[in-house]
């Protein structure tokens, strides 16, 4: 990448993109298709499922990068992404909501503020996981990176149990929020797959094959935007989690325009915070297939973009409480302060990335 002049590596970068937004979208449709007619379920194999699919240039990313021993830019596009697909919901506040209100006024539930949590949690345990020495590791394996992908795990459980009710009036869901109950846009997706008389199995080789297109733009993306910005004097981590991991969150952004559109805000959410807490388990991945303790080797700055993205995930769940009904500039008041709070914490990244 380092011989090809910049032009083309911005043609790299440009067609990598749109490749990830158009193979997001099939991801997403059938994705959606694939849970239903298997039925996996909303709490973990359709959970699980949409989480790999839409993370698939991280885990492409990570992948690539740890096989290399070069984890810095991976640490930077996990952390980074977790902050920047949070501003996702940003978007889909302005952009994707019909009536008018604010996202989280018509998305309020209980089960949404639990996956919020289970997000904070994971990255806490990110931090801590910091700290250990790197010497701490067994059979490429280490217990920050283990202890995160349980945890993962043990919320996905608590999220099954919430779905099936909880102790709460309305089930935990809040009054006048969305008419139809969550879930409903995936339905309306297999439905729609049926009467184009879309197969199970074509269903599936249109995701294999998605996948597959999003695995290699998700590799090209980072090296040929990593030579290109880095000419114009970005750092690698600022880029891992500014430019790299917005490009990267384009399946998210997708998802989510999907399900508002369809009136599902509460998926739309819960997609978001889902991928989210996914994230931190490619720190597993990253360990071992590196053999190294990835963690422990990180910078302040991976712990600076740690603390942002619980930061902005704590926003979205107090406006899950108080379910702002104003609206500023087309969002509530919740999705101004993170979009306000992430300028700044970029600012700052900008500062101590020197």
């Amino acid at each position: 990448m380092n011989s090809l002049p910049s032009i083309l590596l911005l043609v790299i970068f440009l067609g990598c993109a749109a490749g990830i937004w158009t193979a997001g979208i099939q991801l997403s449709d059938t994705t959606d298709v694939l849970s239903q007619r298997l039925h996996l379920g909303t709490a973990l194999g359709g959970v699980i499922l949409l989480a790999v699919a839409t993370n698939l240039p991280e885990i492409a990313i990570t992948a690539s990068a740890a096989l290399a021993h070069q984890v810095d830019v991976a640490v930077g596009n996990i952390l980074g992404g977790i902050a920047i697909q949070t501003v996702v919901l940003v978007i889909l506040d302005a952009a994707g909501v019909r009536p008018r209100k604010p996202l989280t006024y018509l998305a309020a539930s209980l089960t949404l503020l639990l996956e919020g949590a289970i997000v904070v949690a994971l990255l806490l345990v990110v931090v801590m996981s910091t700290q250990l020495p790197a010497s701490l590791i067994a059979f490429r394996l280490t217990p920050g990176a283990v202890l995160i992908a349980v945890l993962w795990g043990l919320g996905l459980l608590l999220l099954r149990r919430a779905a099936h009710g909880l102790p709460w009036h309305e089930g935990g869901d809040a009054p006048d929020n969305q008419e139809k109950p969550r879930g409903h846009s995936r339905t309306t997706k297999e439905s729609q797959a049926t009467q184009k008389g879309i197969s199970t199995a074509r269903a599936g080789l249109i995701f294999a094959a998605a996948a597959a297109v999003t695995l290699v733009a998700g590799v090209f993306i980072e090296r040929s935007g990593e030579e290109l910005f880095g000419r114009f004097g970005m750092s690698g981590v600022l880029f891992g989690a500014t430019v790299l991991a917005a490009a990267t969150s384009l399946p998210e952004l997708s998802t989510g325009l999907t399900s508002t559109r369809l009136g599902d805000y509460q998926l739309a959410i819960s997609d978001i915070f889902g991928g989210n807490a996914f994230l931190p388990v490619l720190f597993l991945l990253a360990t071992v297939l590196s053999g190294q303790a990835v963690l422990p080797r990180a910078h302040h700055t991976d712990i600076y973009l740690t603390a942002l993205g619980a930061l902005l995930t704590v926003v979205y769940m107090i406006g899950l409480v108080f379910r702002p009904q104003r609206q500023f500039a087309r969002m509530g008041a919740d999705s101004i302060t993170v979009l306000v709070l992430y300028a700044i914490g970029i600012t700052g990244l900008a500062f101590i990335a020197r």
